[in-house]
This record gives structure tokens, sequence and C-alpha cells, in this order.
């Protein structure tokens, strides 16, 4: 009984009719903003390779499992640009140097991949990105970007038990689907702060649904997803930093999504922060840059909407990779 309750759950997301957004949702968006906006792509000096997986609401049947691989890196990137001192492989400071070179425009591009399952219903997605990032002035850069992609969905009948063996729900021929996605974005950033704009599932997309006698069953669609996100380092001392950001999640009919996080970060390498989502949860998380090549974050979600008795919380691990990095960076110097 509880897998046809989570198959007509997802079922009804898939449709897109739900009030849950189809997309899977990262508490620690900061750590890897490309994965909601295709700009980011080669902002960093080194090819970012970040491997995450979450693990919604455990302990309740079906909920969702989220797995996700992304790789991006700068194409004719000007070496000389400006860099903190203490990004540096040693502890050290949070002051920059001294010294300047007005970096000149360059290329990114990137890879996504990402797998996510709830109850039945199974989620893939492959996409490519590139970017062009523009100097503004001494201290400000914009970028552009665009992903095209596909996402497959399929559904598995052997995890559901239904009364009929023939049940249209199971056998009306669409256990498979594969669509066409398309991403875009705007990232304007500086070294202290930046802000972005994004949106996903850009192409309509129609699906047919089942033919319940009502011209509403007819027709569905994916959503269309709005990524707004924002945030600010504020280097409090010579060794500590303080990092508020937010993010705004829209996709009609769902209900506006907001994420309100701040982060400490100590002399580059260790932090802590916690995460507030509207009327939905909050969060605690943490990290460190182990060297110029590893970084490794947990966050924990705690619950606080009626599903909050039915599960114990949510957990996210991010491992990431600074590849090719010959500058020995440890903290990032424009995605922090």
């Amino acid at each position: 009984m509880n897998k046809l309750l989570a198959l007509g759950f997802v079922c009804l997301m898939f449709a897109g009719q739900a009030m849950a957004q189809q997309k899977p949702q990262y508490t620690q968006y900061t750590l890897n903003n490309y994965l909601l906006n295709p700009a980011i792509a080669g902002i960093e000096a080194y090819a970012d390779l970040k491997l995450g997986t979450r693990h919604q609401w455990s302990g309740l049947e079906g909920a969702p499992e989220s797995y996700y691989a992304t790789l991006h890196m700068p194409l004719g990137m000007d070496a000389g640009s400006v860099y903190r001192s203490g990004q540096r492989p040693k502890e050290a400071t949070t002051k920059r140097s001294s010294s300047y070179r007005r970096s000149r425009p360059h290329h990114g591009i990137g890879a996504m991949a990402m797998a996510t399952r709830t109850g039945p219903l199974k989620r893939g997605s492959l996409s490519f990105s590139y970017a062009y990032h523009l100097p503004l002035t001494r201290d400000l850069k914009v970028s552009a970007g665009v992903a095209p992609g596909v996402i497959q969905y399929s559904l598995d009948p052997g995890y559901v038990r239904t009364a009929n063996a023939n049940d249209p729900a199971i056998m009306d021929g669409r256990i498979n689907e594969v669509k066409f996605d398309l991403s875009m974005g705007l990232w304007l950033y500086s070294q202290n702060f930046y802000v972005g704009v994004a949106g996903a599932q850009l192409v309509p997309s129609k699906r047919k649904l089942l033919n319940t006698g009502t011209p509403e069953s007819n027709n569905g669609e994916l959503q269309q997803h709005y990524f707004t996100t924002a945030g600010y380092r504020l280097d409090v001392s010579s060794y500590l930093s303080i990092i508020p950001s937010v993010l705004v999640k829209m996709a009609q009919p769902s209900p506006v999504s907001v994420d309100a996080s701040v982060k400490v970060m100590y002399s580059n390498r260790l932090w802590a922060g916690a995460t507030y989502r509207h009327k939905e949860s909050m969060a605690a998380m943490a990290g460190i840059n182990i060297s110029p090549l590893l970084d490794l974050a947990y966050s924990y979600d705690a619950s606080t909407s009626p599903l909050a008795g039915t599960n114990a919380g949510s957990h996210e691990v991010v491992l990431g990779f600074k590849l090719r990095n010959t500058r020995k960076i440890l903290c990032p110097e424009w995605a922090w």
C-alpha cells in the first residue's frame, strides 16, 4: 500500500501538477552553483570536479535519492588575475595580494550527469555547457552560459504491486521517456559578491497523461524552473570570513522556495554554516578544504514541514577535486 501511495505521489509530480519541484534540490548549493547555473562553467583557474549525493527524508519509504557528477573548466583564462593570498595551500590570511593584472575574457566548458530515484520513478539527465566570461571593470566580471541536454524518465514496474496486472498506470507505454532539456544563466561576480539568475527545463516538453476522458488529463508538461541567487563574502579579520547567501527557486505551479544560508570560514580552510529553507527545513553543514586537490563537505537537514515526524532528516555529501590546479589554490577564488 505504501508503494502505491508513493507511485501516486510521484506520478502527480511527474505530470507537473504537484506542489513540489521536479528538479532535485541541494542544501549545499553554494559549493556547486554550477548545478543551477551554466554561467559558472570555467569560473575558476582549474578544472572543478564535484561528486555529490543527497538522501532526502531518510527512513521514509520511496524518499528521493540523488547522485551527481559535475566537471567544468576554463579555456583561455589569464593566469595573472587577482587572487587572495589566503588561497595558497598553507594557512594564511584573507588579505588580497597587492599585485594586479586585469584579466581578459575567457571561455568555460562543462558537463553534468545526474540520477534521482523517488519510489518507482527514476530521473536521469546529462548536459553539456558553454560559458563566456567578460571583465566589466577592474574588479567586476559577468558571464553568460547555456547548457543543452537530455532528461530520461523511467518507471520501474517491479517496484510496485497492483491489484490489476494490467493496471494502466504501469502498462500505458510511458515507462521510458526521453526529453530535450535547456538551461541558460547569467552570473555577475567579483572577489566579494555574486548575483546569478538562471532557468532550467526551458524547452516546452509535453507528455501524454493517462486518458481519463477529460481534456485536462490529455497533456502535461515539465515545469520551467527559475533560480536567483546571491552571496557576499565579508572578511572580518585576517583569518575569518562570513559568507551569507540566498537562493530563490520558482517553478509554477509550485510555491516559491527560499533558502537563506550563512557560512563562517577560518583561514580559507575550515568552514561551518546553517541554512533555513522556508516552511521546509533547517540544516547544519560543515566542510574542509583538505588540500589544493581535495575538499569535502557534509550537511544534515531537519524537516520543519508536516513530514517532520515521518523521517530522520536528510543527508548530503559533496566531494570536490581541483584538477590541473597549477597555482595550488586552496579555497575557490570566485565561488566560495
